[in-house]
């Protein structure tokens, strides 16, 4: 199957440069501490702080923005009662930019969170009643969070105080227009811009079943969508592009590398405990034995962790696939990965021979403090795609992932083409050109902000 791609599109290599995995230098890993992802053996039990997936793309009904969204604790039971989820009221969620290449945050936005539960001995109650609006009585317990920003220029800002977080959606008795209570919970930025907590559908779609040697073994174990019916709770943020943009230009620095993190106290202070840019890197890339480190670092330290860089330049997925499935894996050292996932794509950092999402595409950026790191990067003058594809660039959609990541993006099917060397060729791998055969999400998306469905509150196993 051929792509649909050409030299305007962006991933149509034929020639392949080599850049070596000594091209980033030092072996220091740091010390792992606490820290954890969903896939991450120490994050398993705490799905408050997992980080599941992060989106960023330019708002299609507002091109002169982008949008963020974050998710966090994965498999909701919407019926999940009495005590509903929550964010972790001792633990700063935070989406970081770093708009010079540097692979450190230029911009942080932080939210924090607190309770208001007037439950206390009287009920087990989650509402008493019906719930119409955000300051109901009946629903007796709430998060609020407040807003912080940074930038060097003016270090810490607060941007919302007691922002309300959207409630965990009960059920119709409880709550018969949800979609109102989410309208309520939308914040306006001062200056521009305007920000969403609490509940949604989970939007990731897949088949899970990938881990069951690959859908079986056989491709016999695809066409679920794991997480149908479940939701997550996300902070999604839209801001003017100038807000994000190295020295407030996106005219002359579009691009953007966005990554996110939760901080979680300790009696040593606050420890970051996860992390996460491109979907699926810690999930596929990271061995079991270095995902705790990884949800730790910050993105300028991958470079010096050869084991890490390794595992991108000598992929691990492609050998398994050639195990099970006798499809050839590409030749190493695969420095497409590199470009993809550690330096972003532009014809000076490797075989991908055009200019896209790489930050030294930044008139204002110095090259010379450039450092290969992980993150998902945004080309913010790619105007939305007026039909978007879900195989994203690889379908010569250049708004699509991994140039940001849209909502419907369909990041699994992408990323096996990509890692089987897709990239390189020019084509999809046949064999595997179905994918996982989950397509589109079982919600569609909204129109508007934030865009990511409502949360359902049928229990998964009526869906």
């Amino acid at each position: 199957m051929e792509l649909r791609i050409n030299r305007r599109s962006l991933i149509a290599l034929a020639a392949v440069g080599v850049l070596s995995a000594s091209s980033f230098a030092v072996l220091r890993p740091e010390p792992g501490g606490a820290s954890s992802h969903r896939e991450a053996p120490m994050i398993a039990g705490d799905p408050r702080n997992d980080n599941t997936d992060l989106y960023a793309f330019v708002s299609p009904d507002k091109p002169d923005t982008v949008t963020l969204i974050a998710n966090w604790i994965p498999f909701e039971e919407p019926v999940g009662g009495p005590n509903y989820y929550t964010f972790d009221t001792r633990s700063r969620y935070n989406i970081k930019i770093d708009n010079n290449g540097n692979g450190k945050p230029d911009i942080t936005y932080q939210w924090t969170f607190r309770d208001e539960d007037r439950r206390g001995d009287a009920t087990f109650l989650y509402n008493n009643g019906q719930v119409t609006s955000l300051n109901d009585p009946n629903l007796l317990f709430r998060q609020r969070y407040t807003l912080k920003r940074f930038d060097a220029r003016h270090g810490w800002t607060t941007v919302i105080r007691d922002g309300v977080v959207a409630p965990s959606n009960v059920g119709p008795a409880s709550m018969p227009d949800y979609a109102n209570l989410r309208r309520q919970s939308l914040r306006r930025l001062p200056g521009g811009g305007v920000t969403f907590a609490g509940q949604a559908d989970e939007a990731f779609f897949l088949d899970l079943r990938v881990f069951d040697l690959l859908y079986g073994g056989d491709l016999s174990e695809v066409g679920q969508d794991t997480t149908k019916g479940y939701n997550v709770h996300s902070i999604a943020l839209q801001v003017p592009k100038e807000d994000l943009a190295l020295r407030g230009d996106a005219r002359r620095n579009p691009v953007i590398g966005v990554w996110t993190t939760t901080e979680k106290w300790s009696p040593g202070g606050f420890r970051q405990v996860s992390r996460l840019g491109h979907p699926l890197v810690n999930e596929v890339v990271v061995p079991a034995g270095l995902k705790d480190a990884f949800n730790s670092l910050s993105p300028d330290k991958d470079a010096s962790i050869p084991a890490v860089v390794k595992r991108v330049t000598h992929p691990e997925l492609p050998k398994l696939i050639e195990g099970i499935y006798k499809i050839p894996a590409p030749k190493t050292p695969r420095d497409d990965l590199v470009q993809i996932f550690l330096t972003g794509i532009a014809k000076a950092n490797g075989p991908i021979k055009a200019d896209l999402n790489s930050q030294i595409l930044n008139k204002d950026a110095d090259p010379r403090a450039f450092r290969p790191s992980e993150m998902l990067r945004l080309n913010m003058s790619v105007p939305p795609a007026a039909n978007p594809r879900r195989l994203g660039l690889l379908a010569g959609d250049a708004q699509g992932f991994p140039n940001g990541r849209r909502l419907g993006d369909d990041v699994v099917d992408i990323a096996l083409q990509v890692m089987e060397g897709a990239a390189r060729t020019g084509k999809l791998v046949d064999a595997l050109a179905a994918g996982d055969k989950v397509d589109v999400n079982d919600r569609p998306f909204q129109a508007t902000f934030p865009y990511i469905p409502l949360p359902g509150s049928a229990a998964v196993n009526t869906r």
